[in-house]
């Protein structure tokens, strides 16, 4: 009889096994298995959270199957402890180990609310954008330019969430003189800088940073990008160009930036300096001209003056022969490339075409055409 109990018991501990071994095998196989989210969602994990929480929202949001697995998912990959605040981009399908492994690795939040200073060329401003999950695009909530507007209350607000990601995108062109002083006028960083950086070795780009960070650490991060830009187009530059240094590179560059905001005509613009550098000709270019007069410190806000375009300056290309001294402005990455890869052309000549684009000219005749038909148009432009 004994024997017979001890048999059957037998029998029951090892379909316990089983059917234990069938559920962990099973609830493993779910926890990394493709989850049933339709949509990508953010997720926002508040200080102070926990699994239970997280798990909750997420099964509430169609997200996870399980609550319980994603916990124990977490508890046997010992990352229960890790969870990090926050707000995640959940992609569709993400599976509760994929979502484990986002809300606890760490780094800048994925998604949620974002708050850039746009550092410009005529003015600086300021935007809240929000990230959509469903296309992965930010719409923007609000935007103002602080240096003439109140703050909206959707910025205050943003302001006090612990979760928004900062960033400050400086333009094309923009001067060091300008990134300087934006960066000191934000609040949320710290120690203001008063020498202003070389003109030209700033990288016009998007950073993050984190409230609290110092304004020398993102004009250093700046430099430091600029310095490789710089240094990967020297290496890849044409024979032809008629640069000695990276330096001369910058300046022209420079030039080419402020010259022109049609992206596809960098390297024709940058074939008619270097034309003109090659056959001796004056640069003859109205932006170097009101570099010397407002030393970049501002924006000129009107038209040259014929006294100023005689003005001998060490900037005025219309006086001085070849490359003024230093840049201009700070150029981005493919005016650099332009400048030191231009295209293969016989232009000497270009002035505005109307479009926002400009028309080139191989001679004075044809290029005098070209003055006739803009002076037309900004005639006619006048007179509506």
């Amino acid at each position: 009889m004994w024997r017979h109990i001890a048999a059957n018991a037998l029998t029951f501990l090892i379909v316990a096994l089983f059917l234990v071994a069938g559920a962990v095998a099973w609830g493993a196989k779910s926890y990394s298995a493709e989850g049933p989210l339709e949509q990508a969602m953010c997720l926002r994990v508040e200080s102070g959270s926990n699994m239970r929480r997280v798990s909750e929202n997420l099964a509430e949001q169609g997200a996870v199957t399980s609550p319980a697995i994603f916990r124990m998912g977490a508890d046997y990959s010992e990352r229960s402890d890790q969870l990090k605040a926050g707000s995640f981009l959940v992609e569709a399908g993400a599976s509760m180990e994929e979502i484990v492994d986002t809300v606890t690795r760490g780094g800048a939040s994925t998604c949620g609310t974002e708050v850039v200073y746009r550092i410009g060329v005529t003015r600086t401003t300021v935007q809240v954008r929000e990230l959509d999950p469903a296309t992965n695009r930010f719409v923007e909530v609000a935007q103002f330019d602080p240096a003439e507007e109140d703050a909206p209350d959707a910025y205050q607000q943003v302001r006090e969430e612990g979760d928004t990601r900062y960033r400050v995108a400086v333009a094309e062109g923009v001067t060091s003189w300008q990134i300087k002083t934006a960066l000191n006028a934000l609040d949320l960083l710290e120690d203001d800088v008063v020498d202003t950086p070389p003109e030209g070795s700033l990288a016009p780009d998007s950073y993050e940073f984190a409230p609290g960070a110092t304004v020398a650490s993102l004009l250093d991060r700046m430099t430091t990008a600029q310095t490789q830009i710089l240094a990967d187009a020297w290496a890849q530059r044409s024979d032809d160009v008629p640069l000695s240094s990276p330096e001369e590179a910058l300046i022209l560059a420079s030039i080419v930036e402020k010259e022109t905001g049609v992206a596809e005509e960098r390297r024709q613009v940058a074939s008619v300096f270097t034309n003109r550098l090659n056959r001796g000709m004056r640069l003859q270019t109205d932006p170097t001209v009101i570099y010397g007069i407002t030393q970049g410190e501002g924006i000129l806000g009107r038209g040259l003056r014929q006294s100023e375009l005689r003005r001998e300056t060490p900037w005025n290309t219309y006086v001085i022969d070849a490359l003024p001294p230093t840049p201009i402005a700070n150029p981005g990455r493919a005016s650099i490339e332009a400048a030191l890869n231009p295209d293969s052309t016989e232009y000497i000549f270009f002035v505005a075409d109307g479009t926002g684009g400009h028309a080139f000219a191989t001679n004075l005749d044809d290029h005098n055409r070209n003055v006739a038909v803009w002076r037309q148009i900004e005639a006619d432009r006048a007179g509506n």
